[in-house]
């Protein structure tokens, strides 16, 4: 059977520092614990391809890449709508949301003792104050702080985070991915409407499967 999931492990190059596994997120839960994956990164076989080529020039700029979401069981994902049902914040189910499939990496670029560089804001736009928030039902400013998400959000003060921004997406799209406009942090396989949503089972030995193609 060829493994529908390739697991990346924290090495030289990678960081595997999954946001959903812990509390620092919008969620302020660690939905990856409830579900049973863990701080455990999987992709499809061809993104784990894409991300050799990466770390080629990862090592050429003396950087490393952190990774902060990877495959999301789709029971992970019905469990963050139900916390934080925000239009436009996640997929509105499983089916559309390329994590599921296995076919997206959220990221962020460290310098070689691992340290994040400095970009337009953090992944998912998180800040535990804007958190709060939307926990009070408050959606308002974290709307306005997520416009800093998008590449076309620009400010002569944060030189030096759009420029990461920028070598970051020049680095990840030229080994081969595709970049999400409003979400600097987020990359799909190209051709991705290719691969099926993918089910997990933590209790079984082969835990990654599709429904129509078990």
């Amino acid at each position: 059977m060829v493994n529908i999931l390739e697991e990346i492990k924290s090495d030289d190059d990678f960081i595997v520092d999954l946001m959903y596994c812990g509390t620092k997120n919008m969620l302020l839960q660690d939905i990856y614990g409830k579900v049973g994956l863990g701080n455990r990164c999987f992709v499809r076989p061809e993104m784990k391809e894409i991300l050799e080529k990466v770390r080629k020039e990862l090592r050429k700029r003396q950087l490393k890449l952190k990774i902060k979401d990877g495959y999301r069981p789709p029971r992970a994902h019905e469990l963050m709508l139900a916390i934080i049902p925000m239009v436009g914040f996640f997929a509105r189910s499983p089916e559309l949301s390329q994590h599921c499939h296995g076919s997206a990496i959220d990221v962020i670029l460290c310098d070689d003792a691992g340290k994040e560089l400095r970009f337009p804001c953090n992944v998912d736009g998180y800040e535990e104050h804007f958190a709060k928030e939307i926990k009070r039902g408050e959606w308002a400013a974290f709307r306005e702080h997520l416009e800093r998400g998008k590449y076309t959000w620009f400010s002569e003060a944060e030189k030096e985070s759009i420029d990461n921004r920028n070598l970051q997406r020049a680095i990840l799209e030229d080994s081969g991915l595709k970049a999400l406009e409003h979400e600097w942090w987020h990359f799909n396989m190209p051709n991705k409407e290719l691969y099926d949503m993918v089910e997990f089972d933590p209790s079984g030995k082969n835990i990654f499967y599709c429904k129509n193609n078990p």
